[in-house]
Parts: C-alpha cells; structure tokens; sequence
C-alpha cells in the first residue's frame, strides 16, 4: 500500500500517484460535463418546458448547488471514515445515472428532480479526490496536483458545451418532430453524456486506497469502527427535519437554537416570497443556509477540534468566502453565455458550443495550472503566498466581463471570456490547497466539503439565479450579468483578510486542535 504514495518525508510524488491524478482527471471532466451541459441546452429548455430565465438559474444552479453542498458534508465525512475509491465509484455512478435520466423529463418540477440527484451523486466527488490526492502529493507539490485535477472542471465544462451543442443541433435536424422514444435533441444531449460515466466508475474501483498521513511522515489513523453509523449520524445533523432530532440531542439548549435560527430562517424566506420572489428559489437556499448552521453546531459539539480549525478559523472562513464570490460570477458567466451567443448574437448550438467550449476548456486548463504552479512558488517564500493568486482572480477578470457581456460582436465576446476565464481559473487550486494546509490528515474530507458550500451556496445557488431573476425583471441579460459586479470589493476584502490570518493559523493548527481534543 505504502507504494502508492509519496514516502514519508520525501519531497516527489511516486509514478502512481500521477496515474491516480489522472483518472481523478477523467472523473472531474465528466462530473462538469454532466453539471454544465445544462447551459447549452438552456434556450431550448426554456421554450419547451415554458420556463423563464430565473428557472433555468434555479434549475442549473439552486436546484444542483443545494443539494451538493448538503449532502457534501455528510459524505465528506465519510470521505474522512470510509474507502475513498468506493465513495467515489458508487457516487460517479449514481450522478451519471440521473444525468441521464434528465433526458426524460418533461416539466421543469421533474428536470429540478433530476438536477437534485446529480447534486447529491456529485458530492460524493470532491471530498475523496481531494483527500486521495492530499494522501498521494507532499505538501510541496498539492497545489500543482490540486490545480491540475480542478482543471477537469474547465476541460468538462468546454466538452460539454461542444457536445451538447452538437448532439441537440445534429438531433433536431435528424428528427424535427422527434426521434426514438420522443425525444427531441435537448433530451438526447442528457442520454449522450450521462451514460458513459457508468463506465468509468468500473474503472473508478480499480485503484488503490492510500494510507492516510503517510505522505506527511505522520501516523495513520486506525480504521474507524463504523462509518456508516458515522454517517447516519452526520446525516442527523444537517439533513431537515432530522436536523431536530440532532438538535435534541444535543440537550435543550441545543434544540431551542436550533428551533430559534429554524425560525428565523424560514420568517425570512416567507418575506422574500411575499415580495414576489420565486418560492422554489428562497425554499432550497433557506433549507441549505439551516442545514449548515445545523451541521456546525453539531460539529461544535461532537468534534470541537475540526469545528476549531474549520469553522472556527477565521482564515479558514475568510478563504472560502472570498474564492465563494469568485465563483458566484464565475459560474453565472459559464452558465449564460451560451444563452447570450444564442439569444443576443445569433449564434448556432453548434456554433457557441465549439467556440465556447474549446475556448472554456483552454482557458481554464491554463489558467488553474498556471495558477497552482504559481501559487506554489509564492508558498514557498511566504506561508500566505498563495492567497496572493486568491485576490488576483478576484480583480483580473472584471473588465473581461464587462466586455463580454456588452459584447454586440462575437469576436469580442469570445475573445473576452476567454480572458475572464483565464484570469479567474487560477484562484481555485491556491483556495484549495489554502484549505488543505489549515486542517489535520483526518479532517480534510470535511475541510473540503466546508470549501464546496462556498462554491455551491455562495456561487453556483446563488449566481446563476441572480443573474436570470435580474435578467427576467430587467428584460436584459447583460444587466443581469453586470450586476453581479457590486460583490467585487467583498471578495477583495476577504481575500486581504486570509492573507494576514493564514501564517498564524497553519503555524499552530496542532496546537489549537490539541487544546479542544
């Protein structure tokens, strides 16, 4: 088993974690082919189950990002108990299957369905890549090897722009009325990219677990008793209403705070709703905002270390926030500039699809990678070089679009996104790995599903929607797009902020975790 990693105190990562990274690649690629594919397939959505732009946010983003971070936690925990390889088989296969199964719905409530199951079987993804990676690359190399797996984000995101665009055009000229099963060329793109997944999972199991800690010369944790146990109780804790039962048992007091942020909680969506705002919107988001107070108060009570180093970590918290918001408007510009070159342009699916997916992929390849090796560099001559990279994918990417989307040409927008991407791509690995190094071996399953709810509450529930309710109230998706703008000086200022915490809080994250064990 000690093969399969990097020994203990060298500074080179073995042959076969690069092959694990590899595959970790292939299953990345796949996991946004299946999330993104959605966005070029979102005007002819739109049309034929009668949506409007806020639904097609909600259905790519709320629908999805919720119920992904949710379930994130619990399986990242079980990441931290349990065979990483068989999470990740078992969930690759589950989110493939409903990515499928998308291909059948025929109104928006049973596509929101659908998009619900690849978020719980995509959460599954992320929390063990990350550890298996952080247990096969020494520190010195994790944020190169981190960046090069999140450069599947951008690789499947471009492919599945290309593909989708080209199946639903090829589709619907093959089969105007129609084809097998009557399906029309939307349907068929969701059957085309979902079903090879089921696939690699087979290939998913064959790898090998390593052992935790050993890349860092530390112990390994003895094999946890029962993890399923563990994440059925984890379940208590962030999955409504079970999240009561958690509650309860953590005593009266427990319950009445609970009961109290429940209350408040849902008090605030009923305003948002009796203000016009959609019902299915403000119900995910609130459902998720209770859901992760529940799980932390949970944490603060079963595990005060991780809770010490994860939630009560400034650093921790100021890092998540600030690559969150990058990814509010990252995520809303991946997501409507497929319908922006259709709608505004007058592009064809095939058209946009290859042009922004070929550029999409390239740009964010290059970007995270460059991005990893230089937030590497920076590490290694200041302990909070790499937020340095953090900030300037907060900053870059601010004129490019703007440019894109008040774009009246395709040789402007295009070559602007490619610049957005580019300059934004290079903040994740450096986020990541931020995270990485703030947290124990044994919590970075949790350390990294904590990240995502950044990503997903913050970014993909919460941009995409923004952006198309503003676009649905304003008749225009270049304001909808602009808007997003004005949480620029937020992210900026969370970013300065983990940049003065991270030195002290890597340096005694032992120390604050032995002081609450």
């Amino acid at each position: 088993m000690a093969e399969a990693t990097a020994g203990a105190g060298e500074q080179r990562a073995s042959p076969y974690a690069w092959y694990v990274l590899g595959i970790l690649f292939v299953v990345y690629v796949l996991n946004f082919i299946d999330r993104q594919v959605i966005a070029i397939l979102a005007e002819e959505i739109k049309r034929d189950l009668r949506l409007k732009d806020e639904d097609l946010g909600f259905l790519y983003g709320t629908a999805f990002g919720v119920f992904y971070a949710l379930f994130g936690i619990p399986l990242g925990r079980l990441a931290d108990t349990w065979h990483r390889v068989r999470l990740m088989t078992v969930g690759l296969a589950l989110w493939s299957a409903m990515t499928a199964l998308s291909g059948f719905s025929r109104t928006g409530g049973e596509l929101a369905a659908a998009r619900i199951g690849v978020g719980v079987g995509e959460a599954t993804a992320s929390p063990a890549a990350y550890s298996l990676i952080s247990d096969h690359f020494p520190k010195r190399l994790r944020a190169t090897a981190l960046s090069i797996y999140s450069a599947g984000l951008y690789v499947g995101g471009g492919v599945s722009l290309f593909l989708g665009g080209m199946v639903v055009q090829n589709w619907n000229r093959a089969f105007p009325a129609g084809g097998p099963l009557g399906l029309v060329g939307w349907q068929a793109a969701f059957l085309v990219v979902g079903l090879p997944g089921l696939l690699v999972a087979l290939w998913i199991a064959t790898l090998r677990e390593p052992v935790r800690g050993l890349v860092e010369g530390l112990p390994a944790p003895p094999p946890h008793p029962a993890p399923f146990r563990a994440f059925a109780a984890e379940l208590l804790t962030i999955l409504p209403p079970l999240t009561l039962i958690g509650a309860w048992q953590g005593g009266a007091r427990a319950l009445f705070v609970n009961l109290a942020v429940l209350a408040g909680v849902a008090a605030l969506v009923t305003l948002l709703i009796a203000l016009g705002e959609p019902a299915p919107q403000w119900i995910a988001v609130g459902t998720g905002v209770y859901a992760v107070f529940s799980w932390g108060s949970a944490l603060r009570r079963r595990d005060p270390a991780t809770f010490a180093l994860i939630v009560g970590t400034p650093a921790f918290v100021c890092t998540v926030v600030a690559y969150g918001l990058i990814a509010f408007l990252a995520y809303a510009a991946n997501f409507w500039a497929a319908p922006y070159a259709l709608r505004v342009l007058g592009e064809t699916p095939a058209h946009a699809g290859l042009w922004l997916g070929s550029s999409g992929a390239l740009a964010g390849f290059l970007g995270v990678t460059i991005g990893g090796l230089v937030a590497d560099r920076l590490r290694r001559r200041n302990p909070a070089g790499r937020l340095i990279v953090v900030l300037a994918g907060a900053t870059l990417p601010v004129p490019f679009l703007i440019g894109a989307f008040t774009a009246g040409d395709v040789w402007v927008f295009y070559p602007s996104l490619f610049l957005a991407g580019l300059t934004a791509s290079g903040a994740l690995g450096a986020a990541a790995a931020t995270t990485q190094d703030l947290v124990l071996p044994r919590m970075r399953g949790a350390a990294t599903a904590t990240f995502f709810i950044g990503t997903t509450l913050l970014g993909l529930a919460l941009g995409p929607y923004a952006a198309g309710r503003i676009s649905t109230l304003s008749g225009s998706l270049s304001i909808g797009m602009l808007s997003l703008l004005a949480v620029v000086p937020v992210t900026v200022a969370c970013a300065v902020a983990a940049y003065r915490l991270v030195p002290a809080a890597e340096a005694t994250r032992e120390a604050r975790a032995a002081a609450v064990e």
